[in-house]
């Protein structure tokens, strides 16, 4: 019977001990070596990440020509040369800009209509998304249209990233029906309804496409 309390060393003996340490100074420069890995990737990823953010919120709220790279750089506190390790030029950033705008918004889009059970309430909830950005956005509209009134029209990289974001919302429609000219029939209200809320800042012409895609259902 043992008569007084011993350490967990003295328990597992001189042999024990050095096979637990050896193990637990492996264990130390494995974190230490994931840890600093982590650091690393942190630091090279990080300025990249601020440079694209503040793009996207700058390019959405005051359009791509009112923002000059200095205006991003300044704003996402990189230096220039660091600006330019990530970006060759405004317009890769600009095509950075609409690719995670184009994530964001689909990603926004399938989970508000997730919790609906019929093609009919998923593309009926689909104007209720408009509705929901609407004011969230403050009728900012859609980044991809305000985009391109303002690209020269030899500007075919921006274009195609606009042109095949408006193709996944096609097919998003069509995915629904089997009937493709209802689906683009539904397409063009919707996308009537982008551009008429955002030039009254009113949601009437949401809630009129909507009413009319209903009836179109039935």
């Amino acid at each position: 019977m043992l008569t007084s309390c011993r350490s967990v060393s003295d328990l597992i003996g001189p042999t024990a001990k050095l096979k637990v340490k050896i193990k637990t100074d492996r264990l130390v420069c494995f974190y230490e070596k994931f840890l600093y890995i982590c650091i690393v990737i942190n630091l090279t990823m990080q300025p990249k990440e601020r440079i694209l953010e503040t793009a996207c919120t700058l390019f959405h709220q005051q359009g791509y020509n009112s923002t000059g790279i200095n205006q991003i750089i300044a704003d996402s506190k990189v230096a220039k040369a660091s600006f330019y390790q990530h970006f060759k030029s405004k317009e890769e950033l600009c095509v950075a800009f609409l690719n995670k705008r184009h994530d964001f918004w689909f990603d926004k889009l399938n989970a508000f209509t997730a919790k609906n059970k019929t093609n009919k309430t998923k593309i009926l909830a689909s104007f209720d998304f408009l509705i929901f950005m609407n004011e969230t956005e403050n009728f900012r509209g859609c980044s991809f249209l305000n985009l391109l009134s303002e690209i020269p029209t030899e500007n075919t990289k921006i274009l195609t990233v606009i042109q095949n974001h408006k193709n996944d919302l096609r097919a998003y429609f069509r995915q629904f029906l089997d009937d493709n000219q209802l689906a683009d029939h539904i397409y063009l209200l919707f996308e009537s309804a982008i551009i008429e809320s955002q030039l009254f800042k009113k949601q009437w012409a949401v809630h009129k496409s909507k009413t009319i895609v209903n009836t179109l259902l039935n």
